[in-house]
């Protein structure tokens, strides 16, 4: 529809929405046909109506944030679990990870869907600043080759994140602080 017709029509549902008939520039009425008065009935919610919906809209939001950091607070903890076991290249648990892995095992196991790998984790996250990271978002390393090595950020302490990461070969997977500055922050939130 062009947008010179579509904005008619908004004035006139408009128009209608008042009570008031409209007729355009060609002098064809605008009046309600059936199907715009139940748009109008639809559209011209009255102020009680709409605060109800705002609020119950506000009440599912929370719910869902507060579902969202559950689980979130969920894969940190089966990480953290974690500590103590095997770095494996290409391993996703139980009992030996990777970077990603550890990550994959713990966000799965708390019920969110992440992919397997640390640079399709990133490219399925939203980039957050890193001075508004939660515990249970994702921590991303990177360099010239893209990223390469990924964990679960934890907390800040003394001006320093803390994460949960299975870090290489012949370590296992442990808490620890980022040897660069060269991360930024990924979240499911």
């Amino acid at each position: 529809m062009p947008a010179i017709r579509r904005m008619a029509r908004s004035g006139a549902l408009s128009l209608i929405s008042l009570g008031l008939a409209a007729t355009g520039s060609l002098g064809v009425s605008l009046a309600a046909t059936p199907a715009q008065a139940a748009d109008r009935d639809a559209v011209a919610l009255d102020e009680g109506q709409f605060a109800k919906y705002q609020k119950k809209d506000a009440a599912r939001k929370k719910a869902a944030a507060r579902k969202m950091t559950t689980k979130l607070r969920t894969a940190q903890s089966i990480a953290l679990n974690q500590r103590g076991d095997a770095y494996s290249y290409g391993a996703s648990g139980p009992n030996a990870f990777d970077c990603s892995g550890l990550i994959y095992y713990s966000y799965r196991r708390a019920g969110l869907s992440v992919p397997r790998t640390s640079s399709a984790q990133a490219g399925a996250t939203r980039r957050v600043a890193k001075q508004n990271m939660r515990p249970g978002d994702l921590m991303f390393f990177y360099g010239s080759g893209g990223v390469y090595h990924a964990g679960i950020f934890l907390r800040w302490e003394r001006g320093h994140a803390v994460m949960v990461h299975s870090p290489s070969s012949g370590r296992s997977v442990t808490v620890s602080a980022p040897w660069t500055s060269s991360w930024f922050g990924g979240t499911l939130r």
